[in-house]
């Protein structure tokens, strides 16, 4: 028995979601467009590093759509380019999130006693922690005195993923906490008895059989969690400590108008607006995930 598949009447409740589908579409429409921003850029003939100081502050033309920012460069490639790395910064960081978060939760409600203790302790205890200024803290962190080649630690690569990381360490206690709830309910139904009646190991039916019903509430959990973690990498570039220029986010876009605001306030305007309707659509959509995959749906 497992709970991956939506069944009729849950794909019944999530069609009557309008805003869900229409977040679901925006969504695809920006991570389309955010993943094929090389191509678009070389089929335009336009390099989104590329500085102009002559062209500074264009209005849209026909060879940029949006105009230019302060150092000539094109805002509509740039906004591509920052919109390829928030999206893979959030939903890197939520799916890596859902991992740690529904392997602590489902440990912890099968196992119990000493295990259960130890990591609702510890769940806690990050919970309790202010997150923002955690978030500093450890983007704050010099990899060279971790022992990272300084070559490695200043490339584009590497200042993403160690975001993608810091996000996802700090956001998996949600998740563990609710598969934690369902794994309790799960262990003492019909199917998991006779699993450990036919004398299955404690892995395999934590894993085999608990875990994959519990796919609902991972789906709806990690949907809704990007747009938070979309909101904390920008949180970082804007602080100055994300993704650091020449390479693009929203965030670090933020940054770099924020001084500009009377001079040229759509350079704040775009990047804010993404981010914006982004992080709204993610939880519209999870919203109506959640819906679909709730039975109690159907008596509202």
């Amino acid at each position: 028995m497992t709970a991956v598949a939506l069944r009729p009447s849950a794909w019944r409740r999530m069609l009557r979601h309008r805003l869900a589908w229409a977040s679901l579409a925006f969504l695809s429409v920006m991570l389309m467009l955010a993943l094929a921003a090389p191509l678009i850029a070389e089929l335009r003939g336009v390099d989104p590093t590329q500085t102009d100081l002559f062209r500074r502050f264009e209005g849209p033309s026909a060879q940029h759509w949006l105009g230019t920012d302060d150092l000539g460069r094109d805002l509509f490639q740039r906004l591509l380019d920052g919109g390829r790395v928030s999206l893979l910064v959030g939903i890197s960081g939520a799916v890596l999130s859902a991992i740690l978060g529904a392997f602590i939760g489902v440990v912890a409600g099968y196992l119990g006693g000493r295990f259960d203790a130890f990591l609702m302790r510890l769940t806690d205890g990050v919970i309790s922690l202010p997150l923002l200024p955690l978030l500093i803290v450890l983007a704050a962190v010099d990899p060279r005195k971790l022992g990272i080649p300084a070559d490695v630690a200043q490339s584009e690569m590497f200042s993403l993923y160690r975001i993608v990381v810091i996000v996802a360490l700090t956001g998996w206690t949600t998740v563990a906490r609710l598969v934690r709830a369902e794994t309790l309910s799960l262990k003492a139904r019909d199917f998991t008895r006779a699993a450990v009646a036919l004398g299955a190991r404690p892995q395999r039916i934590m894993f085999r059989h608990i875990l994959p019903n519990t796919a609902g509430t991972l789906v709806v959990a990690t949907t809704m969690s990007v747009g938070t973690l979309i909101l904390f990498e920008s949180t970082l570039s804007f602080l100055g400590l994300g993704i650091q220029p020449p390479a693009a986010s929203w965030g670090n876009m933020l940054t770099g108008a924020q001084e500009l605001l009377q001079e040229a306030p759509v350079l704040a305007l775009w990047p804010g607006l993404l981010i914006f309707l982004t992080v709204i659509a993610f939880n519209f959509l999870g919203d109506g995930l959640q819906d679909a995959l709730d039975p109690r749906s159907e008596r509202r």
